[in-house]
């Protein structure tokens, strides 16, 4: 392993615009390099007690200097931070790499310029955000003119999970902020680096204290207590399903507002027209990505007989050629998993796959050497009834399925409980904008895939979720529309 020195950092929770270098109980926690199962960091954990002062300071700033701003000056303060964001891209992209053991070319590529991109955008709604006049019938004989006001909810839970760090959180700050909210963030503990740096540059860019909070910890203490605050006016979650559903529960008690992106099963349809060299890389990376750690990875692969062998054939070539290592190293084209815990969770699946009796193509075995990884996995010949096709795996493990009928492959890709993504590759447009409306995903990509954009909403249907991010569904879902009406 490269020596990557650790860029400067904040080590504390960051409540009312101030650091806190211990918790209210002195309890904390250690992050480690899952490339390398070094030690990163000692943060503290937050209680319930520093929760509740995050919440009392997001809400002193919503009711106080932030709430005051007008949407142009809240606009302008985004803009800075998109601003240090940018000027300090490499400092997201070590932390990133270090924290979740990924090869650091993906969040120079991706991660960070989307992240960036999400506070940009949102930036720019800040002062557009408008109500409705509406043409009302007369009260009683009278006229009335009647309008709608589209108004902030107050604080925002943000919890982001630990795949993709930087970009979960800015997808949820920024719209909350344009809006006009003020966030309380929790960042996972298995990656909170970047979070604490973003924090710092909300500090650097002049945001009044208290706009934004962050709090590091334990999901069941500070998480648990975030969500339970009836300070808080909405949750935005991302996660696993079970944790979403108790979250949901949770807010279904209180009638709070919550966002819940709660991962996938997502299907790949190669129908027979596709041109399989050119749509092999896709369906490899469809899986591959970010060691499959990705909430709408593509790991159901159906495909037609036709080109089945090919398929099977040149993604399990693709699977086996990929490079594990160091996430610094050039030559790197996969890292590892988040955990010890998550690496025997996929390698527990392959075991299940192995005995079920799907053909094992490629990988399937766990790297000798320090850090979490395993190899990527390719199985073939299963059926859609497998446990590698129904449960989520979160990691680098697909499984390519021949069928025979598209209205078969069809109804395979909906038979699940998941609904956030689907990937279709095909030739023909009429078959890709048909299959598109009959899919059941909440996104669904045509010869290609890549991070959500911020102008476009995210979300999922069926267990996938509830609610959308990003686009104007994401001022929407942090935004409440007040009716006023005055008689004539």
């Amino acid at each position: 392993m490269s020596t990557v020195e650790l860029p400067r950092l904040q080590r504390g929770l960051f409540i009312g615009g101030a650091w806190r270098e211990e918790s209210s109980t002195g309890t904390t926690f250690d992050v480690v390099a899952p490339a390398s199962e070094e030690h990163l960091a000692t943060l503290p954990a937050a209680s319930a007690e520093d929760v509740d002062a995050a919440v009392r300071a997001a809400h002193a700033a919503f009711e106080g200097a932030w709430g005051r701003l007008s949407g142009a000056d809240r606009g302008k303060l985004m803009y800075k931070l998109a601003e240090l964001m940018e000027r300090d891209l490499e400092v997201f992209v070590t932390l990133e790499a270090l924290d979740v053991g990924r090869p650091a070319f993906e969040p120079r590529a991706v991660d960070i310029p989307n992240a960036i991109d999400v506070v940009r955008h949102f930036a720019g709604w800040a002062d557009k955000i408008e109500g409705r006049l509406i043409d009302a019938l007369p009260n009683f004989g009278r006229p009335r003119h009647s309008y709608t006001l589209r108004e902030p909810l107050g604080v925002v839970a943000a919890i982001t999970a630990w795949n993709v760090p930087t970009m979960l959180a800015c997808w949820k700050l920024a719209p909350a902020l344009a809006a006009g909210n003020t966030v309380v963030l929790k960042p996972a503990e298995d990656a909170p680096l970047t979070a604490l740096h973003l924090a710092a540059l909300v500090e650097e860019a002049g945001f009044p204290a208290g706009t934004l909070n962050v709090v590091t910890g334990l999901g069941p203490v500070a998480g648990a207590a975030l969500v339970a605050h009836p300070g808080v006016d909405k949750v935005s979650f991302t996660g696993s399903l079970e944790v979403g559903r108790e979250i949901g529960v949770q807010c279904a008690r209180e009638f709070k507002r919550c966002t819940l992106e709660l991962g996938g099963k997502s299907p790949q349809i190669v129908l027979a027209d596709a041109d399989v060299a050119a749509v092999v890389p896709g369906i490899a990376g469809g899986f591959l990505a970010n060691q499959g750690e990705v909430c709408a990875a593509g790991t159901r692969i159906f495909v037609a007989r036709s080109l089945y062998d090919d398929v099977v054939e040149g993604v399990g070539e693709i699977a086996r050629s990929v490079v594990l290592g160091d996430p610094f190293d050039a030559a790197t084209q996969m890292g590892a998993l988040i955990n010890a815990r998550q690496r025997d969770k996929v390698m527990s699946y392959i075991s299940a796959g192995v005995e079920e009796g799907a053909r094992l193509v490629a990988g399937g075995e766990r790297p000798d050497r320090p850090g979490y990884f395993v190899a990527p996995t390719v199985f073939a010949d299963g059926t859609n009834d497998l446990r590698i096709a129904r449960e989520e795996i979160f990691g680098p493990v697909g499984l390519l399925v021949p069928f025979d009928d598209v209205a078969e492959a069809v109804r395979a890709a909906n038979d699940t409980r998941y609904g956030l993504a689907a990937y279709l590759w095909t030739s023909d447009v009429s078959a890709a904008h048909t299959l598109a409306r009959q899919v059941k995903a909440g996104t669904v990509w045509v010869n290609g895939a890549g991070a959500p954009d911020a102008r476009l909403p995210w979300g999922g249907l069926k267990q996938s979720g509830v609610g959308r991010e990003l686009g104007y569904a994401g001022i929407e879902a942090n935004t409440e529309e007040k009716v006023v009406t005055v008689v004539l």
